[in-house]
């Protein structure tokens, strides 16, 4: 297993972190609010420059109100 940030599943796991923000019509910034970080938190994980860990992973599920395995599942098709 690989350490990079450039994976195919790390890869698939910002685009899906991405279409949701979206979706949900919310910015980087107003996540970011949401999550009480800075808006370059939200943009390095979804530039890929830093990971997400698990429990920032569900509580941006919770936030975007999309279930964690929205994320999960992509990351999983891609590492098939």
């Amino acid at each position: 297993m690989t350490k990079s940030l450039r994976t195919e599943g790390h890869i698939a796991l910002m685009q899906a972190l991405v279409a949701a923000r979206r979706d949900c019509g919310l910015t980087q910034q107003d996540l970011a609010e949401r999550l009480g970080r800075s808006q370059s938190f939200v943009a390095k994980i979804e530039l890929g420059e830093r990971r997400v860990e698990v429990v920032e992973l569900v509580e941006i599920a919770k936030i975007l109100g999309v279930p964690t395995r929205q994320f999960i599942e992509p990351v999983e098709a891609a590492l098939a």
